[in-house]
């Protein structure tokens, strides 16, 4: 009796390892075609449902993330937020009934998302009540704190978004930058100090952008899980960060370049996201009509952000960049400033606005502990900044960011 060969019991042209690899892919897929077929049968059979009754009115939730203002009226953005279909059935403003008109229809699914638009004639400068009445009789408002006009895509508003954006991101960091010749006479003290001054720094924009960004997270419809968004792109940056310095440095380390410059690119990159939020945020004040970007508020983020250029260069203390290299991380830290607001500007997204104060968040916590170490040197963080220069630049750096942080706010 003659054994049976390898290709008579896998069958003709197959071979092991491809057997292996087709068994792999049946046992990935199977699982989820089940789980698939289970969510169809859960879907057709409405088990909640049965539980809940006929008597029980539905949830209903609605969110207006944004209303905006043009010469023919008043166009709010609704969601349902709710599990439950909603029926919009009239919109009041300022306690006064409008007809209005509704792009995707007035009856709107979970998440479902339609544009109301009501010919109001609203007044600049004041303020005005929006309510949403459904066919159960639940209200949904939202307040115009000030009515002005929602900025539209054109030349001129362009501009003016720039310029803003070079005022409060791009000069700032630049005239911080001009301290590096300052900073390169220091001795070993000096440059723990100032380094310690730029952790202080960091962690006032890291506070800053935690607060914005789990402030921001609340207020978003609960379905899309802010506080959850936010912490993925704080964890994001901060893994991406850090594999992309290491690469930086292994870089670094075959044409022996110095650790400084990738200590600086990465705090310029840090930066940059946090102003990219913070341009959001100056964007999101014209559109949503909930600030008037006045002049002394313009000064504010501009003294502000002034000392962000001054931790950039800090790490480049002992070296002798060339001038180049300082420009691309002036621009690298400051202008995304200026893409921020133009998004927030034109195309604002609260769910993105999240993501990005994540992001800064997270990338910034990542420098702190990259800078840390260095002052560290191997002995233990509560010694080292524990001694006097250290802790002095510490907290001068922490108060700085909060000095400059009140004309903001």
């Amino acid at each position: 009796m003659t054994p049976e060969t390898p290709s008579t019991t896998l069958g003709a042209g197959a071979s092991p390892r491809s057997v292996s690899r087709a068994r792999l892919w049946l046992a990935a897929v199977v699982p989820l075609a089940l789980l698939a077929a289970l969510v169809i049968v859960i879907l057709q059979t409405h088990p909640a449902e049965r539980l809940r009754g006929a008597d029980v009115p539905p949830v209903e939730r609605l969110t207006i993330d944004r209303a905006v203002l043009n010469p023919e009226g008043i166009v709010l953005s609704v969601l349902n937020d709710g599990p439950d279909p909603v029926t919009i059935a009239q919109v009041t403003v300022d306690d006064a009934y409008w007809a209005f008109t509704a792009d995707a229809g007035t009856t709107l699914d979970h998440l479902g998302r339609t544009r109301l638009s009501v010919p109001y004639p609203w007044v600049q400068g004041e303020a005005h009540l929006v309510k949403i009445l459904t066919s159960t009789g639940a209200a949904f408002e939202h307040e115009i704190a000030v009515a002005v006009p929602t900025p539209e895509v054109s030349a001129g508003s362009l501009l003016t978004f720039t310029l803003i954006g070079i005022y409060v991101g791009v000069i700032p960091v630049a005239l911080g930058l001009l301290w590096f010749p300052l900073t390169s006479r220091l001795g070993r003290t000096g440059l723990d100090a100032l380094l310690a001054l730029t952790v202080g720094l960091l962690v006032f924009l890291l506070i800053d952008a935690a607060h914005e960004g789990l402030e921001a997270a609340g207020g978003l419809p609960g379905s899309y899980q802010g506080v959850a968004v936010f912490f993925a792109g704080a964890a994001g940056a901060y893994l991406g960060l850090e594999s992309f310095g290491r690469w930086l440095r292994a870089r670094r380390a075959r044409a022996a370049g110095s650790p400084g410059a990738v200590l600086a690119l990465l705090v310029a990159v840090g930066i940059g996201l946090h102003n990219f939020g913070e341009g959001l945020a100056i964007g999101a004040a014209f559109t949503l009509g909930e600030a008037a970007l006045g002049t002394l508020l313009i000064i504010g983020f501009t003294l502000h952000n002034t000392t962000e250029g001054l931790a950039i260069v800090a790490p480049l203390a002992k070296e002798r960049p060339p001038v180049p290299t300082l420009i691309r991380l002036g621009v690298i830290g400051g202008a995304p400033t200026i893409a921020g607001a133009w998004l927030g500007g034109f195309f604002y997204s609260p769910l993105l606005a999240v993501l990005f104060l994540g992001l800064g968040a997270g990338a910034i916590a990542q420098v702190v502990l990259q800078i840390a170490s260095q002052i560290a040197g191997g002995h233990s963080f509560a010694e080292r900044f524990a001694s006097g220069p250290i802790l002095a630049g510490l907290l001068a750096g922490f108060a700085a960011m909060y000095a400059t942080g009140l004309l903001v706010g």
